[in-house]
């Protein structure tokens, strides 16, 4: 029994410690979302991405780079879009966007795992959605699409109501009061949509790093086989791993840096990343959404393109020799606490979110919904 705590305490102080070393990165993506939300309007999206042409991709794909990193919220954003009217390629464009090309996503991948896995990322991100839109012309099925478009759905408890600030220039709402309002709002609401899959993933990657031996994973990931068995082996079980998990969004970065230091190879520790918008909880969401023959497909197109990015991402890494070696001793570094940079910086961002949780509890979301949204 005494060794029983002895390893959940140390699970406990491993999940503070990957909080500890990523936490204001976190305050500083949620600030940035709560940014593009409060000043581009769901009308304004929607009416630019009514065609599936080449610049209705690169803009679904930019806006939902700098949008909200929450699966649910991507989900229900992407329902929006596509039942008013936007495309089916650019709605999943913008929903593979918003969940593998945002900063804090690359910033956190930066501090736990090195600048390999942040570019891998972020080209995977732009590979991601090449192989999707292919895989979707080339299967496209029409009247399955319309069925989908017109399905009702319940309303989702991760939908919020995307609230944008009014007036003329760009400058002119940026610099309102009433845009801080709605900043603190957006923060506020991302927040409250995530925490729960924040601290399932640093819960889960801090136990199973105490709890799983790394020769348990290294079996498990055929570690040593040949690397023709091994990454097309690994790009197929990272997707499976994520899917049983039920760890989604940025939460699935602390168990991928584990399970990087077990045995994993680079291409499966990419497509287990990938694949936070295939996990149970997202798939019954579509479901509900689009119906399941919908989700079906939706579910097999996203795992083949995750399967065929991450192998393509593993092989042109592998060729330019920027694969880097795992680090065997991460369990030991993200639990050492000092006086760095790491800490002025959690400080810092812990008094902005302090002050955005206070001025979005002074004014309360529904307070500013009719007048605020367009």
């Amino acid at each position: 029994m005494q060794d029983l705590l002895g390893k959940i305490g140390q699970a406990v102080l491993m999940t503070f410690g990957m909080f500890w070393q990523v936490g204001w990165s976190l305050v500083l993506g949620f600030a940035l979302s709560g940014l593009i939300q409060a000043v581009v309007s769901k009308d304004r999206m929607r009416a630019a991405l009514g065609r599936d042409g080449f610049r209705e991709i690169a803009l679904a794909t930019g806006l939902g780079a700098a949008s909200s990193s929450c699966s649910y919220a991507s989900a229900a954003v992407m329902k929006t879009l596509f039942k008013k009217g936007a495309a089916l390629v650019p709605s999943l464009a913008f929903l593979f966007a918003s969940t593998n090309l945002v900063i804090e996503l690359g910033i956190i991948l930066y501090l736990l795992m090195g600048w390999q896995f942040m570019a891998a990322e972020w080209v995977g991100g732009i590979v991601l959605i090449a192989i999707l839109s292919t895989l979707v012309r080339l299967t496209y099925p029409t009247d399955l699409v319309e069925q989908a478009r017109n399905h009702p759905e319940p309303t989702s408890g991760h939908e919020h109501s995307g609230m944008t600030a009014q007036g003329g220039t760009l400058w002119r709402k940026l610099s309102s009061p009433q845009t801080r309002i709605l900043i603190a709002q957006n923060f506020a609401m991302d927040l409250s949509m995530l925490w729960k899959d924040l601290l399932g993933g640093f819960l889960i990657a801090g136990f199973l790093s105490v709890f799983v031996p790394n020769d348990w994973w290294a079996a498990f990931f055929l570690k040593g086989a040949s690397p023709w068995i091994q990454v097309p082996a690994n790009a197929v079980l990272g997707p499976i791993v994520a899917v049983i998990s039920f760890v989604c969004s940025i939460g699935n970065v602390p168990m991928a840096a584990i399970l990087w230091a077990s045995g994993i190879s680079f291409g499966g520790v990419l497509s287990f990343l990938y694949a936070d918008l295939i996990v149970l909880p997202l798939l019954d969401i579509y479901r509900r959404y689009y119906g399941w023959k919908m989700a079906v497909y939706m579910a097999v197109v996203f795992f083949v393109t995750m399967v065929l990015a991450a192998l393509v991402m593993d092989l042109g890494f592998s060729a330019a020799g920027l694969v880097p070696q795992p680090n065997p001793s991460i369990r030991a570094e993200v639990t050492q606490f000092s006086l760095d940079y790491t800490f002025w910086l959690n400080l810092a961002f812990a008094a902005l979110a302090i002050y955005l949780l206070a001025m979005s509890r002074k004014h309360p979301m529904e307070m500013h919904h009719h007048h605020h949204e367009h």
